[in-house]
């Protein structure tokens, strides 16, 4: 996925609307690629309708959802007549559609909405938790919940084991998660504790042993003691991944290593980060890739919203050749599949979603398509 360097308060404030936006709009705009491997199997559509097949092609569970959602941890999220229930992997409906929306399951627990307020079910169809005004997925065994104004945290059982008490939480990560109060944004561990007290304007995610803060106008980076690793300085940072981070000093972006010296500087008009070694940048409307070192291994010649690497290969698109259409480049540069698609997906479990003509199929690494597009 792209790490798409844009306003950090709105990454942090827009979050969960992103996700409901993403969601509501699946099925028509395809926000989320419609065919993501998960646990084996491939939605794809015909007629409309969504089903299911396997690496091979072989179609699993015919066609007939509304909406699927991808496998996680057995069942699937389908849409019949608008509402939502669950399938397994033989097709099965093993939870009647009864839920107004319907999120996959996280760790046994799936999110759901009847009505306006929030709960979970477990696997058989029975509600665990029920009557919250909102909620989020539990991760790292503590799920986010909104209830009279403010956010607390249960667990699997519905214990409120933070009490609700904050503006605005995000998930646990690492341990720890970021929380809002009085303006502010400081750190929690799982008994509520605050291990960082609010004093920062805005906060990130714990990735690698470090997050990202914002003191006044200016980003940097704590440990999970609170303790200021690298000093605010930078315009507009994202976080740790393969040890290094983008960071933005005037209107140029370069990478600072976890020390925060410099590694490579500040010289591209949009930096990503390293995935599988290689990192996508812009220059003049152009991308290309860098190794660790900031040498260009790929000069920049694509369209700057190509993708990163994924399972060794890169969607790119060059709209000057080609039509305007994409294909796919190795590490090298070269493509391996010539671009011909209207809309090209990153490749997941082998295989990537393609679109031409409004039709969805897949192909493999050589761009042999093991299931032809169909609408």
């Amino acid at each position: 996925m792209h790490t798409w360097k844009k306003n950090a308060f709105l990454k942090i404030a827009l979050l969960f609307l992103l996700v409901i936006v993403i969601i509501a709009g699946f099925a028509i705009s395809g926000e989320k690629a419609a065919g993501e491997e998960k646990g084996g199997l491939f939605r794809v559509r015909v007629g409309g309708k969504y089903g299911f097949i396997d690496k091979t092609s072989k179609i699993v569970i015919n066609p007939q959802f509304d909406v699927a959602y991808d496998f996680q941890e057995g069942l699937a999220g389908v849409d019949i007549g608008d509402k939502w229930g669950y399938i397994d992997k033989s097709g099965k409906i093993v939870i009647n559609p009864q839920f107004d929306d319907a999120w996959s399951f996280e760790e046994g627990l799936a999110r759901v909405r009847i009505g306006r307020k929030y709960g979970y079910i477990d696997k058989t169809g029975k509600i665990a938790i029920a009557h919250l005004d909102d909620a989020g997925d539990f991760l790292e065994g503590l799920a986010k919940v909104k209830i009279g104004g403010k956010w607390g945290y249960i667990d699997k059982t519905g214990k409120v084991v933070i009490k609700p008490q904050f503006d605005w939480v995000d998930d646990f990560q690492e341990g720890l998660t970021t929380v809002k109060i009085g303006g502010k944004w400081g750190y929690i561990d799982k008994t509520g504790n605050f291990v960082i007290k609010p004093q920062f304007d805005l906060a990130g995610f714990f990735q690698e042993g470090l997050t990202k803060v914002k003191i006044g106008s200016k980003w940097g980076y704590i440990d999970k003691t609170g303790k200021v690793v690298i000093k605010p300085r930078f315009d507009q940072v994202d976080d740790f991944q393969e040890g290094l981070a983008t960071v933005k000093i005037g209107s140029k972006w370069g990478y600072i290593d976890k020390t925060g010296k410099i590694i490579i500087k500040p010289q591209f008009d949009v930096a990503y980060d390293f995935q599988e070694g290689l990192a996508g940048v812009d220059i003049d409307g152009q991308r290309g890739y860098i190794d660790k070192t900031g040498n260009f291994v790929i000069k920049p010649q694509f369209d700057a919203y190509a993708g990163d690497f994924q399972e060794g290969l890169a969607k790119v698109k060059i709209s000057a050749q080609w039509g305007g259409k994409w294909g796919y480049i190795d590490k090298t540069g070269n493509f391996v599949i010539k671009p011909q698609f209207d809309v090209a997906y990153d490749f997941q479990g082998g295989l990537a979603l393609v679109e031409i003509g409004g039709k969805q199929g897949y192909i493999d690494k050589t761009g042999r398509y093991v299931w032809k597009p169909t609408r």
